[in-house]
């Protein structure tokens, strides 16, 4: 175990700022040893991999001095008791898993600082007044399974176990055979339990991996029958700090040290279909055809024109479009895209979308193409704790840190947190901006910069 410099007892300053980062940075080699063959790093949901990682965590923690447990689904923990009575606890982390051949740092820095600033307080405050906890979320990614935030989902109340019996990976494996194979509480007992719960709540059991809308209702009160009265659901959340690579190329533009997160934008996913007439390339006159393709290229156009007049944060992407017949001798009769529009204000959000949309419906109409549009995906901007935001700007002045207030355009787990209990996100560079990829580098100053403001705000949280 590392020993720190220890503070004269009743001396309860801040940490200074330069906290030993070689514990951090070993961790994090170490962690990225648990990965399946192949370029980057591998660690999907519930496979060996996965938990031998989350073992070894468990490991490492408790060596540290940190009472350690994992939930029912696979989520870790390291908690650090605080010596007032209370039932509230300050909790960082994030998430364990990685994406097919993805990068070192996505999720693991985050479980890897908060592991080594735990450890740090430990050994030179003491015990803390306010219990603090590490949690090495199971899944984020869902790279195995088709959902997502599986870990924190569970935490916050999202899902509610009924996911055991419905969701399968490309295999064929249902969540809950997966979990059973780890030792955690999938096995099939438990699923016919839930599927008898479900049934008597007049529930119904269609195919997929839902946990949206009326589903989610219609499963209230079950996670007692799924989870035998020990459901991964937490209520004694006071607080919740992540500290996460940007995955993005705005703090290395700007040559900023951190990033202080204002929200985690919002999202709306669309399936477009826009319906015109196929026809022979050669014998149809220009002026009289309905080019479904030249009608979706000019709505794609009229978008990015649309969301560069709108301006940062607003971002807006087509990265799927499939044309039909797709024959070079046949004006195309049918074109699907996708649509991904992302801002952290719900209002801006919904008048973008909306006017886009509009503007889509009138340009079908005048060359005389159908337009169906279909919602995937709605999810609300989570805007971060304006008094933790305050706090990390504070530090990184104290710090003197250069550091940007911006918006998250990807998810996070700290996102589900933010409707429960106050939330808070720091980012550092990514080199590049580029992530989910072997390529995902933060120079070791830069992540131990993030260490430290970690530690700085966990220290004022838990200590003061």
């Amino acid at each position: 175990m590392a020993a720190y410099p220890a503070q004269p007892a009743g001396d309860m300053k801040p940490p200074v700022p330069h906290v030993p980062a070689g514990e951090m940075l070993k961790l994090l080699d170490e962690l990225a040893a648990y990965s399946a063959p192949g370029p980057g790093v591998t660690r999907l949901l519930y496979t060996p991999e996965w938990q031998g990682v989350q073992h070894f965590l468990q490991e490492r923690m408790a060596g540290l001095g940190l009472e350690v447990r994992m939930d029912q689904v696979g989520n870790v923990y390291g908690t650090l008791a605080g010596s007032q009575v209370s039932d509230k606890v300050i909790l960082t982390g994030s998430h364990i898993d990685t994406v097919v051949n993805g990068g070192r740092y996505d999720g693991a820095y985050g479980v890897a600082a908060a592991v080594t600033a735990l450890h740090y307080l430990l050994e030179t405050f003491g015990p803390p007044l306010r219990t603090l906890a590490v949690v090495s979320f199971c899944e984020e990614e869902g790279s195995r399974f088709p959902l997502t935030f599986w870990g924190s989902g569970n935490v916050t109340g999202l899902y509610s176990g009924k996911e055991c019996i419905d969701c399968t990976d490309a295999d064929g494996i249902t969540l809950g055979a997966a979990m059973a194979a780890c030792g955690l509480a999938g096995d099939e007992g438990l699923a016919a339990e839930a599927a008898a719960g479900l049934e008597q709540s007049g529930g119904s059991r269609s195919g997929g991996c839902g946990s949206e809308g009326s589903e989610v209702e219609s499963m209230a009160g079950l996670e007692g029958s799924f989870w035998r009265n020990n459901s991964p659901v937490r209520s004694d959340i006071a607080a919740y700090v992540e500290l996460h690579i940007e995955q993005g190329i705005i703090l290395e533009r700007t040559s900023r040290r951190i990033g202080v997160v204002q929200a985690i934008a919002g999202q709306r996913r669309y399936l477009v279909k826009v319906g015109g007439t196929a026809n022979h390339a050669g014998t149809t006159p220009m002026g009289l055809r309905q080019d479904a393709l030249a009608g979706s290229a000019e709505m794609l156009l009229a978008l990015e024109r649309s969301a560069l007049v709108e301006g940062d944060p607003l971002v807006a992407t087509t990265g799927r479009l499939e044309v039909y017949p797709g024959t070079s001798n046949v004006i195309p009769g049918e074109v699907q895209f996708t649509l991904d529009i992302r801002h952290s204000e719900a209002g801006v959000l919904e008048r973008f979308c909306a006017a886009v949309l509009a503007e889509f419906a009138e340009l079908g109409r005048r060359r005389g193409l159908t337009l169906e549009v279909q919602m995937l995906l709605e999810t609300a901007p989570a805007p971060m704790d304006q008094e933790l935001r305050a706090a990390l700007e504070e530090i990184c002045l104290q710090q003197e840190k250069p550091y940007l207030s911006m918006v998250s355009g990807a998810g996070h787990d700290a996102q589900l947190f933010a409707p429960r209990c106050p939330a808070a996100m720091i980012f550092v560079p990514s080199r590049g901006g580029i992530s989910h990829s072997p390529g995902e580098y933060t120079s070791p100053e830069e992540l131990a910069a993030g260490l430290e403001v970690l530690t700085a705000i966990l220290y004022r949280l838990a200590y003061e």
